[in-house]
């Protein structure tokens, strides 16, 4: 059974940071497709970054360089760092795995950034 757990959200303000993880089981993260998402209240979930199983990183243009995608392979994780975090970037932070045409997604964990 495939399991996708997020950890690292919180309250933070403004220009601050937080480092997300996402702990699988059931998979290998290092042959799949990882995704970090979000989806903010009233709002259609979208792509935050994602990581290939070649080690290739894509990030969405609201990232403007702000966050990064990272995997280790020996502890099975997926990490996403966010740096200069904005009110805008509040939202719920999923996890996404892409293995032999199936999709997997965490429970996510919530990112609220606010003064």
């Amino acid at each position: 059974q495939v399991q996708l757990v997020e950890s690292g959200g919180g309250l933070v303000q403004p220009g601050g940071s937080l480092g997300l993880s996402c702990a699988a089981s059931g998979i290998i993260v290092s042959i799949c497709d990882m995704g970090w998402y979000r989806q903010a209240p009233g709002k259609q979930r979208e792509l935050v970054a994602n990581i290939t199983s070649g080690g290739y990183s894509n990030y969405a243009d609201f990232v403007r360089g702000r966050f990064t995608i990272s995997r280790d392979n020996v502890k099975n994780t997926v990490y996403l760092h966010l740096n200069s975090l904005e009110p805008e970037d509040t939202a719920v932070y999923l996890c996404n795995a892409k293995s032999w045409g199936r999709s997997y997604w965490g429970k996510g964990t919530l990112v609220t950034v606010s003064s």
